[in-house]
């Protein structure tokens, strides 16, 4: 089914033929005859091979000169995940939250030192889910309503925001998507991660703090949401989600894992690196994950019926059965997206489920071509 926003946004350009459809707009879920009128509209653009490892990839200033941090700007787009809007925010990644999959690939590795294969995984799932394939374009977010001399402050109306794949449920700083509002920086949310992070980490942020932090999210979620979904593939980014502000928010010249909760907010509410902060000093991943995993171990799941009815998933993919996240999101998340998809379209499908197995990295799980080899 196209999605509210993306119905929205195809309504007004087929109402006037001055309201063209977005460049960076995502095709995913258009029925045929939509796709037949947007898709000629539209600049082809061949995608090139993603960037490799960085061929320097230890620490070094990346709040420099050459990327100083800048309020944002009318029109500027930013979304639910505090990296990318830190990076765009520094100029690593276009400052209005456009950029093609390879852009975002160099900026989370040069910002970061984001390991090459984990980056690539990361960024082709986002592309092929909520990406435009055919213009080889990415929103990180929405774009902002609000027009004046103040700082404008970001609205999401798409880009990386396809509910239960990236941003889902049970986030540690954006409240569920039930509640109305998946997107912006709940205030109330950080104030019990800097209580969970007084408690169980002397005032810092850490993989301690990150599993008994994940474990409330999700009985909060259990509690209050009922439609709660904690399945592939939220499943394993709501984990990865807890490790990121350990691996890639704290000074590379620090060392100590433990994240000072002021930098914590600089992120996660100002999308700002502190003054002289260098990258992490060694390519990193999820690192952590199964320390916040393994603390209060679940299953898959969801809220059936109503709140605090979680049922497990036994279809989901889980810490065991890594190869069926990649199938599931082969299998169902895209083809449901993309089910008969034709010409340029099929094509660019291809292209990228190439480039996202690549990034998978686990040649003993076989490859999956829902459309075909060619």
């Amino acid at each position: 089914m196209v999605s509210f926003t993306n119905f929205i946004v195809l309504a007004l350009a087929l109402a006037s033929p001055a309201v063209a459809f977005p460049s960076h707009g995502s095709l995913a879920g258009l029925s045929r005859e939509e796709l037949e009128r947007v898709i000629p509209t539209l600049q082809l653009r061949q995608p090139g091979n993603p960037p490799g490892p960085l061929k320097s990839n230890g620490t070094k200033l990346v709040n420099d000169k050459q990327h100083p941090w800048k309020p944002l700007r009318n029109g500027d787009i930013r979304g639910p995940c505090p990296g990318l809007n830190t990076l765009a925010s520094h100029g690593w990644l276009p400052r209005n939250g456009i950029a093609t999959p390879a852009q975002i690939i160099e900026a989370v590795q040069e910002g970061f030192n984001m390991e090459n294969t984990f980056a690539r995984f990361i960024t082709y799932a986002a592309h092929l889910v909520d990406g435009n394939l055919v213009t080889d374009q990415l929103s990180i977010g929405g774009k902002t309503s609000k027009t004046g001399p103040d700082p404008p402050a970001p609205a999401i109306v798409g880009g990386l925001d396809t509910h239960a794949v990236f941003e889902g449920d049970t986030s540690m700083t954006r409240g569920d998507f039930f509640f109305g509002d998946n997107h912006s920086f709940n205030e109330t949310l950080f104030d019990e991660f800097v209580a969970f992070s007084n408690k169980f980490g002397a005032g810092k942020y850490n993989y301690t703090v990150g599993g008994e932090f994940r474990w409330q999210r999700i009985q909060e979620s259990i509690a209050t949401n009922p439609t709660f979904s904690f399945v592939s593939p939220r499943f394993f980014t709501a984990y990865a989600e807890s490790t990121f502000p350990v691996n890639f928010f704290i000074d590379g010249r620090q060392g100590d894992g433990q994240l000072d909760l002021d930098v914590a907010r600089s992120f996660f509410q100002g999308m700002r690196m502190p003054d002289d902060f260098h990258r992490a000093s060694q390519p990193m991943s999820a690192d952590g994950i199964d320390i916040i995993a393994g603390a209060h171990p679940i299953a898959p799941g969801r809220n059936v019926g109503g709140i605090n009815n979680y049922v497990p998933d036994p279809t989901s993919a889980n810490f065991t059965t890594f190869c069926l996240l990649y199938q599931n999101f082969v299998n169902q998340t895209i083809h449901s997206l993309y089910p008969n998809p034709t010409g340029t379209l099929k094509e660019a499908l291809n292209t990228n489920l190439g480039f996202f197995y690549d990034g998978f990295g686990d040649p003993s799980c076989p490859q999956v071509f829902p459309y075909g080899r060619n």
